[in-house]
């Protein structure tokens, strides 16, 4: 199985820890992610149409989408996380395809860290998981239709 993987610049410290924990899953798990198949995304907001492109290719059996976004003193929080919520969610039920919301969504950058740490409860690891599953169920399911 090919994965493509979604990461955003925007807070470049946690993106990378959870793109780490999401590599080291696929690689325990048998899946080496090449780099031409890891999309750079600007922020959060710009995920769901990228992911929707990448699953409407047809190369790839999941999307991992790994981001962070974290409250401040505004609305843009709320605004940003519900935006790239539900179209991540519309995005994987369009065009059928698992795609994985690695989005973490603090209110604090001390939450972010923690849950982007090379440890197990990455939740880059967490998001990875669950692609490669449901893209392992959806090929149970298409093989008995």
């Amino acid at each position: 199985m090919r994965f493509a993987m979604i990461v955003s610049q925007f807070n470049q410290e946690v993106t990378s820890g959870l793109r780490q924990g999401a590599e080291k899953f696929l690689a325990e798990s048998g899946v080496a992610i090449q780099p031409k198949d890891v999309f750079l995304a600007p922020g959060a907001f710009e995920m769901p149409l990228l992911a929707k492109k990448l699953a409407q290719t047809g190369k790839y059996a999941g999307v991992i989408c790994l981001g962070c976004v974290i409250k401040g003193d505004t609305a843009h929080f709320e605004f940003i996380s519900l935006g790239a919520t539900v179209g991540i969610m519309t995005a994987s039920l369009e065009t059928e395809t698992p795609i994985t919301f690695g989005i973490l969504t603090t209110y604090t950058d001390e939450q972010a860290v923690v849950r982007s740490r090379n440890d197990a409860h990455n939740k880059g690891r967490e998001a990875a998981s669950a692609c490669l599953e449901s893209a392992k169920i959806l090929g149970r399911i298409l093989a008995d239709a």
